[in-house]
């Protein structure tokens, strides 16, 4: 047998070549962990870094780790790709997560706290008062909270209370003074109230909301002697799993849903490390955790709120990234003909750089143009106050006919989602709620305009949600187009996703489920068949996940065949490198830095003849098999070249990028190299781009000055002249 032959026979599905998701996720986090640590950050903002870390394993434990759970409750045995059964799995991330703890709490501890206080900004215990302020948490306390707080008794009359999801709860273990038996309660401290409390005397002096409770919490339990009170969290299960058998109650569906994943099972507990055994054994009992599934945590319990903590701070701008300001293209601000400027070109935006406004303006122009008869829409995620939602509702009040696909499905958006749709509805809008057993997560805006030549489809097609606060840090791209294939590629879509429409192929649109994968291997098989030949072949891709073991033993497959294979790749990866024969021309790269990298580039050599593709979709199964996604392509060759030379910068990128070695990643080796940030690089460069715009106009100005002086200038001759003559002739 020869060499090529035994290349063929390999099986390139061996759990030995793959990571599990769940610890390779994890591996993410510290990632990002790792950026809390690095002291070339602004202090402040790795104060925000540790708080996303908290943040992050929070909502993993709420799905991953809840959904491990049911699979061992429901006694499933088999095994994913990496060969772990969910048993195994759970153990190997308690394990992991338990020295990770340990990890985020000496970063707080031992490093960000001491360099705070360097700054002179303190968070502080009781114990480190001063008169005033320890009299200010008083009055706070006996003001404020006391009116608010609820003891809750747990004894043989009342049972053990309820203890919400991520709510921050203390134990209290208490000694009657009359007939010495112990009692125990809980108490939960308020969300309404701000976790940092402002101390007085000091700018940036801090006390968390539970110490000053603890402090007096005796007050709650008159003729009572309190002989310990320590926090605690659980985290509950919060997977939403709407069964979607009745379509036309969808919506009450997902209602009654949000409110019963509330009792979720307990899926991990953080206790205070000094809380006694007396109150331990009371709350494993009570809230049946498993032994693996208990921390210990030496500092505050839930950092989340350093998220807060740098909003917080005054006179301390220096502790802060350097604000920089998005560049918008003079064709696509509201001053602008829009339509007319994507009729004669596309345009390629990437954010944060490329401002989220050239969206909004996009949006808003459509709601108010005349000649605009239909705007068709997909919201998967939008903010708290969304203009978007208010343009649509103008557009609809208009006499627009106005079509929006609000995924109510989307995980911790449901409730806001629900919310709009409602809103959208009494706008006047059409709403659909997504389809039946898939999340509609595809990004797409379809305006359908009467131009002087005739109906025409403007679009724009999207890596990212329709949020413009998220839009300020994730760096995601977009295409406006007017292309004909295109737009009626759309207008398909929404068909299909409105009514009962099966188009029986697009022109140019890739939509998953299905086709997308279909799509991507296909690409990959004509590089194969390319390196087969003896030519070059490429493969570039950037994505934050790839976990789909198909698309992975593609990756194995064409790696084995010669192809070259760069891959960016934010979180998940269960590709491992460096393995001999398999994925030994395979190098991944992982970028963490100050914005979250979310857009999606997939770039296939094709002898030569580039092909440049974004997409909505990540390489994973839920992307490629359970959800309406997209796949475009980038088509004018300007904006093909810029869109390389975006992949390129990233790749170059030796400061914040990491390299995976197997299954580890490491910083990227510089020596003898120049340093490249590329987040930096395109913050740069916006800056420069508005720095040129603002020459350009001042000079426009000085041009528009000069020529009202020389019009000036000739006038008072003429009128010099007239005088003159009019002197001439009263002399004569």
């Amino acid at each position: 047998m020869n060499k090529i032959e035994q290349d063929e026979l390999k099986d390139f599905r061996n759990p030995n070549y793959f990571t599990n998701r769940e610890l390779s996720w994890m591996d993410f986090n510290d990632r990002v962990l790792e950026e809390a640590r690095n002291k070339d950050n602004p202090l402040l903002e790795r104060l925000n870094f540790l708080g996303i870390t908290q943040s992050n394993v929070d909502e993993f434990f709420m799905v991953r780790v809840a959904s491990l759970h049911k699979l061992v409750a429901a006694k499933i045995k088999t095994t994913d790709s990496s060969g772990m059964t969910a048993k195994q799995q759970l153990d190997a991330i308690n394990k992991k997560e338990h020295l990770t703890v340990e990890k985020r709490y000496s970063t707080y501890q031992r490093s960000l706290l001491p360099l705070l206080e360097k700054q002179n900004i303190f968070i502080k215990d009781v114990s480190e008062l001063t008169d005033r302020q320890h009299e200010f948490i008083r009055r706070y306390f006996n003001d404020e909270l006391y009116p608010v707080l609820t003891p809750m008794a747990d004894d043989t009359n009342r049972p053990f209370p309820f203890i919400a999801n991520d709510s921050l709860n203390i134990a209290v273990r208490l000694k009657d003074k009359e007939s010495g038996e112990h009692e125990y309660a809980t108490v939960r401290v308020p969300n309404i109230f701000k976790r940092l409390v402002k101390l007085p005397e000091e700018d940036n002096s801090f006390i968390l909301l539970e110490c000053i409770i603890k402090e007096y919490i005796g007050k709650l339990f008159d003729g009572y002697e309190v002989n310990e009170a320590a926090c605690f969290r659980i985290t509950r299960d919060m997977d939403l799993d709407v069964a979607e058998r009745d379509t036309s109650d969808f919506l009450r569906s997902v209602q009654r849903q949000l409110k019963d994943r509330e009792h979720g099972k307990v899926v991990r507990l953080e206790i205070e490390k000094s809380m006694g055994c007396e109150i331990r054994k009371r709350l494993f009992k009570k809230l049946k955790v498993d032994d693996s599934a208990i921390y210990e945590i030496c500092g505050p319990i839930d950092l989340t709120f350093l998220k807060k903590l740098p909003g917080a701070i005054t006179n301390h701008k220096n502790l802060h990234y350097k604000p920089f300001k998005a560049y918008i293209d003079p064709d696509l601000r509201m001053s602008s003909d829009i339509f007319a400027n994507i009729r004669k070109q596309d345009y390629l935006v990437q954010h944060p750089y490329d401002s989220f406004d050239a969206v909004l303006n996009f949006v808003k122009k459509a709601a108010s143009d005349d000649k605009v008869l239909a705007i068709k829409m997909t919201l998967y995620r939008v903010s708290g106050n969304s203009p978007i939602i208010k343009y649509l509702g103008e557009a609809a009040q208009a006499g627009k006919q106005v079509t929006v696909l609000v995924e109510v499905k989307a995980r911790f958006d449901e409730q806001n989602n629900v919310h709009w749709a409602r809103t959208l509805e009494q706008m006047g809008c059409h709403v659909i709620y997504g389809l039946k057993g898939l999340k509609t997560h595809t990004k797409i805006t379809l305006v359908i305009r009467r131009d002087e030549d005739g109906i025409r489809r403007y679009l724009h097609l999207g890596t990212g949600n329709y949020n413009d606060v998220t839009a300020h840090f994730y760096t995601d791209m977009g295409l406006f187009t007017s292309h004909r294939e295109l737009g009626v590629d759309a207008t398909n879509l929404f068909n299909m996703l409105s009514g009962y429409s099966k188009p029986p192929y697009f022109r140019e649109l890739r939509i998953s489920p299905k086709h997308i994968r279909e799509f991507i291997n296909q690409k990959i098989d004509n590089e194969i068949a390319i390196a087969k030949a003896g030519r070059k072949a490429e493969i570039h891709m950037k994505m934050n996940s790839l976990s789909d073991p198909q698309i992975i033993e593609k990756l194995y497959e064409a790696s084995n065949a010669g192809v070259k294979i760069h891959l960016i790749i934010r979180g998940i990866c269960c590709l491992k490198t460096d393995i001999p024969g398999v994925s030994d021309n395979i190098e991944v790269h992982s970028i963490v830095g100050r914005l979250l990298e979310h857009s999606r580039i997939y770039y296939f050599y094709n002898d030569g003849n580039d092909e440049i593709y974004l997409s909505s979709a990540d390489m994973m199964k839920r992307n490629l098999n359970r959800r309406v996604e997209t796949l475009f392509p980038v088509l004018q060759p300007d904006l093909k070249q810029r869109a390389k030379d975006i992949y390129a910068k990233m790749w170059e990128d030796n400061i914040k990028a990491r390299i995976l070695h197997g299954d580890e990643y490491s910083m990227i080796d510089r020596r003898g190299k120049e340093a490249v940030n590329s987040q930096e690089f395109f913050i740069k460069q916006a800056e420069e781009k508005n720095q040129l715009l603002k020459e350009e106009k001042e000079q426009e100005k000085e041009q528009e000055k000069a020529a009202r002086a020389d019009t000036f200038e000739v006038m008072r001759r003429e009128d010099e002249e007239i005088t003159l003559k009019e002197g001439q002739s009263q002399d004569e």
